[in-house]
């Protein structure tokens, strides 16, 4: 199943993403190959053709009952399936209300604004030996904003002063459980789900002091994709392809396995000192291949796209703009 952000007003909801049939009836959910690309409206011409978007509940109420809203998103799922075929529905179908086409909602981040979100340096052994630094002893975190996250589509301005951004393909993690002091097993067991993520950064932010906070909160700089439930995406230290392109050419083409620290460690490493809760999420670093360590070295300008695509998840599309266009 894939969730998506829907913000209404003041309000942001959480939506299970479902293809229609020909006719228009919601059949299924959203598959990996259905919606490889999914943006803020206008909808891309590469997002599923129908696709519908079944409101659910407001993003806090989600994550407090995440096994609850699984099974109403499950039997949703069913129901629609069902329906599609000519068969009577077991449950009772989502009210009109509560049922948008895709290209009729402003998608946001499915992300609680009270989450923490937990960045990665140097999780991949190609990233560690294209920068010339050392493994690291333990997981490198950082820690971002909610306000510097957005949905796959929005354009994203470089600061002024910096030279461009520099991509960073990345996997997101989504915690389903509390952990407190947990081994990695436990952790590995409470991940939720998983998300495309793009690590945009701003390098002279991120240089110009010991601590990469300033350079990795720009604004927009976080474009995060759906979030996609743990059983669809199997077990991501087993391989997925990560593939991140600028205006079409190939940057970034990594796989999962090359991570440093497993899902399950850096959640354990975290849960001894912090109490992790549903909807935090974790970024768990990006392979080789990104701008600064080029030569030249190269960053995304205004008029530049960057997507990035990883197996089971699907792709996300960045637009990059000029700083005039700063919230």
């Amino acid at each position: 199943m894939r969730f998506v952000g829907v913000r209404e007003g003041r309000r942001v909801l959480i939506g299970l993403l479902l293809v229609s049939d020909v006719d228009g009836t919601p059949s299924g959910p959203v598959s990996a190959t259905s919606a490889v690309t999914l943006s803020a409206p206008p909808a891309s011409p590469a997002s599923p053709s129908g696709a519908r978007v079944a409101l659910l509940t407001e993003v806090d109420e989600f994550y407090a009952d995440l096994h609850g809203w699984s099974d109403t998103a499950r039997q949703i799922v069913a129901t629609q399936g069902r329906s599609s075929q000519g068969q009577r529905p077991t449950v009772e179908m989502p009210a009109p209300a509560g049922m948008r086409t895709l290209d009729g909602v402003d998608l946001v981040p499915a992300v609680r604004a009270g989450a923490r979100v937990l960045g990665m340096g140097l999780n991949y052994h190609d990233h560690a030996a294209e920068t010339g630094l050392a493994v690291p002893k333990y997981p490198p975190l950082f820690a971002r904003w909610t306000a510097s996250l957005c949905a796959g589509g929005t354009p994203v301005p470089v600061p002024p002063g910096e030279r461009g951004l520099d991509w960073e393909g990345e996997l997101a993690v989504v915690v389903g459980t509390a952990l407190t002091d947990v081994d990695e097993a436990t952790a590995a067991a409470a991940v939720f789900g998983y998300a495309v993520f793009n690590d945009l950064s701003a390098r002279r932010a991120q240089g110009s002091s010991a601590q990469w906070t300033l350079g990795k909160n720009a604004d927009r700089s976080g474009p995060i994709g759906p979030v996609v439930t743990a059983d669809e995406v199997g077990d991501p230290a087993a391989g997925l392809r990560l593939v991140t392109t600028v205006n079409g050419e190939t940057v970034q083409d990594g796989d999962t396995s090359n991570m440093i620290f497993s899902i399950g460690r850096i959640l354990s490493f975290v849960s001894r000192t912090l109490t992790l809760q549903p909807g935090d999420i974790l970024i768990t670093g990006t392979p080789a291949g990104v701008g600064y360590t080029r030569t030249p070295p190269r960053y995304l300008h205004p008029g530049d796209t960057v997507e990035v695509t990883i197996e089971h998840l699907g792709t996300l599309r960045t637009p990059i703009v000029d700083s005039t266009h700063r919230p």
